[in-house]
């Protein structure tokens, strides 16, 4: 029989020692301090069923020293869990799957490998995210989903904006600011422009095939140096537009054409207000 407390060398065994991962003829017992649990180390617990094996106490509070410290490299396996503040500095390296319920707060840099997933409100300072935002992977193309997008111009759905415009440094004026805004109509559109010279047809991009709808192609003919009567003669199956100088001259002119898209649904003009 194996006493309950017992002095081995250096070594202090508390309750019954496993030696039954050690060979017959092995003489080690392993660690200075072998405790076979339950174990109580500075904690005051009632009396009950212990809800660990080991339990190190007291709890961390003002002017309390820490319960536990390690220094080096520690190996967790299986199921860790935490409660309460949990402080971490320096570097943190996590592999597999990260569930995290509650409130987390990151201080200086916070880098993340593989998928992160969160939901409900994430807040960043400087920026404010409306409830429910999903935004796929970095470095590809991204996309919020969101009802409602708060800006400095007024509040606006995420597919749509009052005004669509760039801002940028201006190229000229030190101190100075550029701002354009695009101009809008009442459909999904886009167009080709350049110049004519001694030629007469207007090549479209090859893109423009399954781009737009050819029945919607309009063509604006501006002539240069000298007045010339210019007019569209026909449209090849919506890649190329030819164009005759009634009065027989050569043609020197610029031209814009315009055409619906049709790879998207047709601009709905009036709606109902949702707001």
């Amino acid at each position: 029989m194996t006493a309950s407390i017992q002095h081995i060398g250096d070594k202090l065994v508390i309750g019954t020692l496993d030696v039954s991962f050690l060979s017959a003829t092995s003489q080690l017992f392993p660690g200075t301090f072998v405790a076979n649990g339950p174990c109580y180390l500075g904690l005051t617990v009632a009396k009950g069923v212990p809800t660990a094996t080991v339990m190190i106490g007291p709890p961390i509070g003002l002017g309390v020293p820490a319960s536990l410290e390690v220094t080096g490299i520690s190996n967790f396996i299986g199921n860790i869990n935490y409660t309460g503040v949990i402080n971490r500095y320096a570097i943190t390296n996590a592999s597999g799957a990260t569930v995290k319920t509650g409130i987390s707060i990151k201080k200086a840099l916070a880098a993340s490998l593989g998928l992160s997933t969160k939901a409900g409100v994430q807040q960043t300072a400087g920026a404010k995210v409306c409830h429910s935002v999903a935004t796929v992977p970095l470095f590809k193309a991204e996309t919020i989903i969101c009802t409602k997008i708060t800006a400095a111009n007024g509040s606006f759905s995420s597919v749509a904006a009052p005004f669509k415009q760039f801002n940028i440094p201006h190229p000229n004026k030190s101190g100075k600011r550029l701002v354009h805004a695009c101009i809008e109509g009442p459909e999904v559109g886009v167009y080709h422009r350049g110049k004519l010279v001694g030629n007469n047809t207007i090549e479209l991009p090859d893109y423009w095939t399954n781009l737009i709808d050819p029945e919607t192609i309009t063509v604006h003919l501006t002539p240069h140096q000298t007045y010339q009567e210019l007019f569209v003669k026909d449209i090849e199956w919506g890649r190329k537009i030819n164009v005759v100088n009634n009065a027989g001259g050569t043609i020197n002119c610029s031209y814009v054409v315009y055409a619906e898209r049709i790879d998207v649904e047709k601009l709905q003009i009036e709606q109902d207000d949702i707001n």
